[in-house]
């Protein structure tokens, strides 16, 4: 069993920015993909980044060329560099993994961290 830790949210001006850190308890190297979630207040949780065991990475539209996702294996940490921030990227921000590439649910989750853009 994995288990996620995130940190580095926070408050932050529209036009800011902010590093997400996602440290796993056991080495990712294994693993088949990391990503980014995010919900808003009112809103369904929605997919935001991922990379993958090779590193490649997927982003959603809204934030393609703002935010960058990266791992660490050495580190066993993945995270979200966060540029030109949004009011509407508030939300709480939670890591993700997926141990295998079968499709189908995140096996693990993070607690969620805080993202809070003020306009």
């Amino acid at each position: 069993q994995v288990q996620l830790v995130e940190s580095g949210g926070g408050l932050v001006q529209a036009g800011g920015s902010l590093r997400l850190s996602c440290a796993a308890s056991e080495s990712i190297f294994g693993i088949a993909a990391m990503g980014w979630y995010r919900q808003a207040p009112g809103k369904q949780r929605e997919w935001v980044a991922s990379i993958a065991r090779g590193g490649s990475t997927n982003y959603r539209g809204s934030v393609k060329g703002r935010f960058t996702i990266s791992r660490d294996n050495a580190k066993n940490t993945v995270y979200l560099q966060m540029n030109s921030l949004k009011p509407e990227d508030t939300a709480v921000y939670y890591c993700a993994a997926k141990v295998t590439v079968v499709p189908g649910p995140i096996d693990y989750w993070g607690q969620g961290t805080q993202v809070t853009v003020s306009s």
